[in-house]
Parts: C-alpha cells; structure tokens; sequence
C-alpha cells in the first residue's frame, strides 16, 4: 500500500466515498482488494483523528438524532450467527439540522452503552450553550436529561406504521409501510414544535446508504469485519462534513458551522 502514488490513493477513496465496492475498485484500478481494504483503514484512522480534534466548541441550535441499521459478517437471523462483533450493527448520528453538519456518530450494538457513549461523544463536541434535541422514540435516548443536565429541550418523535393491507404481495414486500400516525413528545425543557423534525438526519441516512455500498440493501457488499465497517465511517463523515459541498448550502457542512474555511482535498484525510 505504501508503494501507492498519492494520485492512486486519492482515486482509490475517491471511488470509496463514492459508493463503490471494494471488488468493483479492485477491477477499475488494479490494486488489489487487501491493499484498498489497508488504505481504507488508514484512511479512517485520520479521518477519526481530524473529526475528534475539529469537532469541538461548537453551537448548533437544532440537533436532529437517529441510528441506521445494518451488520457484519451476517445477519443476527442467520442460523449460522455467532455473538460477538458479528451481526447486527447500527450506526448512530448526530446531525445540526440548520448547518447539516454531522456533530458526532458512534458504530455498535443498539443498546444503552453503545447510546450512552454516542451521547457523551456528542457532547464533547459542543459548547455549553443551550440547544434544542429530536430524537425518535428509542428508550435509551432519554440519558439525554442526564448527560446534558437540563441544557437541551428534548423531544421524541414517534412514527407508528401499519401494515400493507390488500397490497401484501410479495412485490412490494421491500417497500415501507405507510406511516399512519406521528406522535410528538416533549421529554424535557421546552422545545419548539417547528422543530421538532428528524427529517434532516433521516435524509442523511439516504446519503450513507448511496456513498457507502456496505450499506446498500440487496447487495452482497456487505461488511466482513466491524473495523473496515468503523472505517468507512469515518471516511464517510469526515468527506461530508469537510470535502463535499452541499447542494443546498453551496458550501461544506464544516465551512457553514464555521469549522472550516475551505473545502479540503480528499487527499487530506491521509495526509
């Protein structure tokens, strides 16, 4: 890997962030799938390391929270699963729903730990102004009250689901059910119910699931190994947050939060 130009290894993560696979980039660049799978890990370890040390002192007013799911290895229904870093995984995220900045992100199982240890990250991140929380109705999420002690009017917004009814064939049975009723809570403080929305953080999950292709339903492209999955992560929002212009806001998540001044070179994350 370190025989690599710095041109192939810009052209090998531009591909990554850009919803390739692994084997796919293999065949468009020639480099072996065990070296790209190197430089992907490299790469997620600076990627990590820019996030943690950027990602500080900052005063959103609007944080919008919500975990995708996906797995390593194998699914958790799979009669061949074995516990531990295989099975499901949820990928947890914080997001400033004025600037669409990504505030902070945690990789685990979705129980109270790996939820407690998002929130802590999330609050290393931000100033101790007071800001307004939406989360969806996951239990664990009310350590919110505890950890930022009364700095965060929190809201739940619960979507209730029915089922198909007369369309249960089986060619539907990858689309969503209709969502039949919406349910707003105010758990702590006093949130304004304008914004009271997750919207913001569930289209990014839309985003993860088109520039990260582990994510992608149906596909074989699946994580083999929780770092490689932790790695792409980190590629993932630090590329969104710093290298990528939103197409809203003309500018990087990172420039509109006043994190940053520029848009960087992808070929920054490993520099």
């Amino acid at each position: 890997m370190y025989t690599l130009s710095t041109e192939k290894k810009v052209a090998v993560l531009s591909a990554l962030v850009e919803g390739n696979s692994i084997r796919s980039i293999e065949r468009m660049t020639g480099i072996h799938r065990d070296t790209i799978c190197r430089l992907l890990v490299l790469a997620g370890e600076h990627s990590e390391l820019l996030l943690d040390r950027k990602m500080r002192g900052l005063k959103p007013k609007n944080i919008q929270c919500d975990e995708i799911w996906t797995f390593v290895q194998k699914k958790a229904r799979s009669r061949r699963f074995e516990p531990g870093e295989a099975g499901d995984q949820w990928i947890f995220v914080a997001m400033d729903a004025d600037t669409k900045v990504v505030l902070n992100y945690e990789v685990g199982k979705r129980t109270r730990e790996t939820t407690g240890n998002f929130l802590l990250g999330l609050q290393r991140t931000l100033s101790n102004e007071r800001f307004q929380i939406t989360t969806d109705g996951f239990h664990f999420y009310r350590a919110i009250q505890g950890i930022f002690g009364g700095q965060a009017d929190f809201a739940q917004l619960v979507k209730l689901f029915g089922d198909f009814g007369q369309h249960s064939d089986a060619a539907r049975r990858y689309s969503p059910p209709k969502i039949t009723e919406v349910i707003s809570r105010v758990i702590d403080g006093n949130p304004d119910p304008d914004h009271v929305s997750t919207s913001f953080v569930e289209r990014q999950n839309l985003t993860m699931r088109m520039q990260m292709r582990r994510l992608t339903r149906l596909t074989n492209a699946f994580s083999k190994k929780l770092a490689n999955l932790k790695a792409a992560c980190a590629l993932h929002f630090a590329h969104y947050n710093f290298c990528r212009v939103h197409s809203s806001l003309r500018v990087t998540p990172a420039m509109a939060a006043g994190i940053s001044s520029r848009v960087w070179e992808l070929g920054e994350l490993i520099a």
